[in-house]
């Protein structure tokens, strides 16, 4: 059996409360690996001291941090000038920055959001604010607070970003056991131990510490099971006669085509729940049409083997 590596303590995990967040549970038939909706522990309140990042003069208590209207911005340097949205949230609309980071990578619950051209991002807001595409925890509530004009602005900013890989993609037997955190964040048990990893796939920070001070510069890595690469490279290329091509519409390189998103380096888990969501015809809205008769037919197993090797991807 394969031994991955892990090594994501962090002293704070051991101090975890047994409370959980209310949160809407996965709808039935979803992987909760794949949907993380519901909080399993939150973190014990932290006190008033201030965090910091290694190469970065800002300071922000932990409370700041998760300030979903307020996100932290550690390096402003790396980045141009963001419209206010994506610093500042009001009411319903969180600030874009809190999920997807300022450099617009996000974590595994929310999507990356570089390399997508304006026009594709400013859609997928118009079909959450109709309710077409459908995200339970936010975007739904999200985009029927942010204007149109809020809408472009944010879009045109994202799309100035740079991809580049935020998610090391390895394939293994067995898993560190797990649960869904503050921010439905998957973290690693404080207590140690793995299981099987089954048809899943999990998502961890490569640090812990970093990733809950939203580091726009800390990526994850995603355990994907044995063989799953080599499977979902097969069906990309060829389709299995399950399913066209990717890249007859997403590019000869998967990094998009136009207003066709990019599907290399994308975050495995985000890949998945399109394709169930495709698959179920919960996410309608632009370009649905053309997607759920290339996943109709493919099955779970498919589901993972795709995600993981789109994932394992340079973006």
């Amino acid at each position: 059996m394969r031994k991955p590596w892990w090594g994501f303590g962090v002293a704070g995990l051991l101090a975890l409360s047994p409370a959980a967040q209310p949160q809407q549970p996965p709808a039935p038939g979803y992987p909760s690996w794949a949907f993380p909706l519901k909080v399993d522990r939150a973190f014990p309140p932290e006190g008033p001291e201030p965090k910091r990042l290694d190469g970065s003069p800002k300071r922000y208590t932990q409370e700041q941090v998760d300030d979903l209207l307020n996100p932290p911005d550690w390096f402003p340097d790396q980045r141009p000038e963001p419209p206010a949205i994506v610093l500042k949230g009001h009411g319903d609309a969180l600030a874009c920055g809190a999920c997807h980071l300022m450099s617009g990578l996000g974590h595994p619950e929310s999507a990356d959001l570089t390399g997508l051209t304006v026009a594709y991002m400013a859609q997928q807001m118009r079909d959450f604010k109709s309710g077409s595409r459908i995200d339970v925890p936010r975007m739904n509530k999200i985009a029927r607070a942010v204007s149109e004009d809020e809408s472009q602005q944010a879009a045109a900013w994202f799309a100035k970003l740079e991809p580049r890989r935020f998610t090391r993609v390895i394939e293994a037997d067995s898993v560190p056991k797990t649960f869904l955190g503050d921010g439905r964040m998957r973290f690693v048990e404080p207590g140690g131990g793995t299981e099987p990893i089954g048809n899943r796939i999990i998502t961890v920070p490569e640090d812990q510490a970093r990733a809950r001070l939203r580091d726009p510069n800390s990526g994850f890595v995603a355990y994907v099971p044995v063989g799953s690469i080599a499977k979902g490279k097969e069906l990309a290329e060829s389709g299995g006669g399950r399913t066209p091509a990717c890249a007859a519409c997403h590019g000869p390189d998967l990094k998009g085509a136009g207003d066709v998103p990019r599907l290399g380096g994308v975050h495995p888990i985000y890949i998945a729940r399109q394709l169930y969501r495709f698959r179920d015809g919960t996410r309608n809205g632009a370009g649905a049409a053309l997607m759920k008769p290339a996943v109709e037919r493919l099955t779970d197993e498919d589901v993972v083997a795709l995600s993981a090797y789109l994932g394992s991807l340079a973006p």
